[in-house]
């Protein structure tokens, strides 16, 4: 397996769990409210982040995992990109994590 892959898999895999568990807290409640999505939408946005993390960490072992994992977190940055610069108009700057996080799973469902 690729070295790049395994370090950005690894560089993944914790960011969406971060990314993950915080979708349960105040702040981001707030902002699932800004973007007009509902708390329903919230915790599921929290739970496939933190299912992908899972995939793309095991993937490091189990290869095929790793496109999978991938493809969720590309998937998801993808639709989290689209809300902020569509859905709210928001600066392309406040896009940027998600476009960057698209960017880097798209890189493992290449090299995978």
């Amino acid at each position: 397996m690729h070295i790049l892959s395994i370090v950005l898999q690894i560089v993944l895999g914790i960011g969406f769990l971060l990314f993950g568990f915080m979708k349960f807290g105040k702040q981001m409640a707030d902002e699932f409210k800004r973007y007009r999505l509902s708390s329903g939408m919230r915790i599921f946005t929290g739970l496939v982040e933190i299912l992908s993390a899972a995939i793309i960490i095991i993937g490091i072992w189990v290869s095929p995992y790793a496109l999978i994992g991938a493809i969720l977190m590309a998937i998801t940055m993808f639709v989290a990109a689209l809300v902020h610069l569509v859905r709210v108009k928001d600066p392309v700057a406040k896009a940027m994590m998600p476009i960057i996080l698209f960017i880097l799973a798209v890189i493992v469902i290449i090299l995978n």
